[in-house]
């Protein structure tokens, strides 16, 4: 029988030492306390202070470089479908570098149309977005599926929708599509970037800001009323565009909230073969954020601007989003959905520290998640844009 986890508060040696390196480290990830974390006792001018040091750590973090003299984006296409217009454009963000986006527009629609930056998640693309097949066949996803289609979902309610791909997905994926279809290789591109002394999370927001920018260059986007929306994986660089562009107007935040340290901490379970997994893949990795903050804090940072999340998590994270947010006088701008299964506050767990040694399932259990019901879920967060929208005017 494999022990549970190691307590890094404690160790059999008289002296309070570990020899196991993993426990070490284990009590240097417990007892690092983040520089920025959320703090209920601020006041209002400490508040605002705080969000603008998050947003100073943010832009440190994400490296983004300075470049100039590339060539604007270009249209490469302009189909005409039912009720909207398809448009594909490539953009050069650094130098040997082309990327791609898609826009899909309203065929009736104002002088000037709220606009959704359409964020996928691991596995989707931006052709799954917008309800069209993949590049390859390989990369096709379930398009009849509103759970999938998100841009096709917002253009179909009278927004402007842009659908970007994460890098390595789709289109900027090397040979997947030979053998292994969607299940894209993010880690060998997050590997390389890491010894480069970037990130993914870095890299890919960069690429989904310079799709940001230009949409706000475009005298048909109503610039007031830009939305990110992330599914899932598409969250993080949500979070990271979030901080650091203030004109943004509001978020669509479609997976569970969590504490990410803390998940670290407690997913320590042994795997059959015998040793201790991470709970996520190096794409996820970002040297220092731990030193900073947290998932929750950074959300609560977004305040006051309009936030839906519509996946749950522990209450007791919300509690601190909402804080923020009644800090700021909006509360009601924001909006917290559970899954289904756990919507009910009578089902769901109500905890404050999570107990160490589980496996991912337990957690994902003890956190509220559903995870047979992740997908994106345009019955709440269209009604919530509509609503948002039309208050805001």
């Amino acid at each position: 029988m494999f022990p549970q986890y190691i307590d890094s508060t404690y160790t059999n040696r008289e002296d309070g030492r570990f020899l196991s390196t993993y426990g070490y480290v284990l009590s240097l990830l417990e007892k690092t306390k983040p520089q920025l974390a959320y703090n209920p006792h601020m006041s209002q001018p400490e508040f605002q202070n705080w969000k603008e040091s998050v947003r100073k750590a943010m832009l440190e973090l994400m490296k983004f470089p300075e470049v100039a003299n590339q060539p604007g984006p270009i249209r490469l296409s302009s189909d005409q479908r039912e009720g909207y217009i398809l448009e594909k454009w490539e953009f050069y963000p650094l130098p040997g570098c082309a990327s791609r986006f898609l826009v899909l527009k309203p065929q009736k629609r104002p002088d000037k149309c709220p606009a959704i930056l359409c964020i996928p998640g691991s596995g989707r693309t931006k052709e799954g977005l917008a309800g069209e097949p993949g590049i390859f066949s390989e990369y096709t996803e379930d398009i009849n599926s509103e759970h999938v289609t998100m841009a096709l979902d917002y253009v179909k309610a009278g927004y402007i929708a842009v659908a970007v791909d994460n890098a390595g997905a789709g289109e900027s994926a090397d040979i997947e599509h030979y053998k292994m279809g969607s299940n894209y290789n993010y880690d060998i591109i997050s590997r390389i970037l890491l010894e480069l002394g970037w990130s993914w999370l870095g890299y890919t927001s960069f690429l989904d800001m310079q799709v940001l920018k230009w949409m706000k260059a475009q005298n048909y986007i109503d610039t007031k009323h830009i939305i990110v929306s992330g599914f899932s994986l598409g969250t993080e660089p949500l979070m990271v565009l979030g901080v650091l562009d203030k004109d943004i107007f509001a978020f669509v935040y479609n997976d569970f909230l969590c504490h990410t340290q803390e998940r670290a901490i407690v997913v320590t379970k042994p795997q059959k073969e015998g040793y201790r997994a991470f709970p996520n893949s190096i794409r996820h990795l970002i040297p220092s954020y731990w030193k900073y903050f947290n998932f929750p804090d950074v959300v609560a940072s977004l305040s006051p601007r309009p936030i839906i999340f519509t996946e749950g998590g522990l209450d007791r994270d919300f509690e601190l989003v909402k804080d923020a947010y009644k800090k700021d006088g909006a509360i009601d701008n924001i909006e917290c959905h559970h899954y289904p299964k756990f919507e009910n506050e009578r089902n769901r767990l109500q905890i404050n520290k999570l107990p160490k040694g589980l496996d991912t399932s337990t957690y994902l259990q003890k956190v509220n998640v559903d995870p047979s019901n992740h997908y994106f879920k345009s019955e709440l967060v269209i009604p919530w844009i509509n609503k948002i929208i039309s208050k805001s005017k």
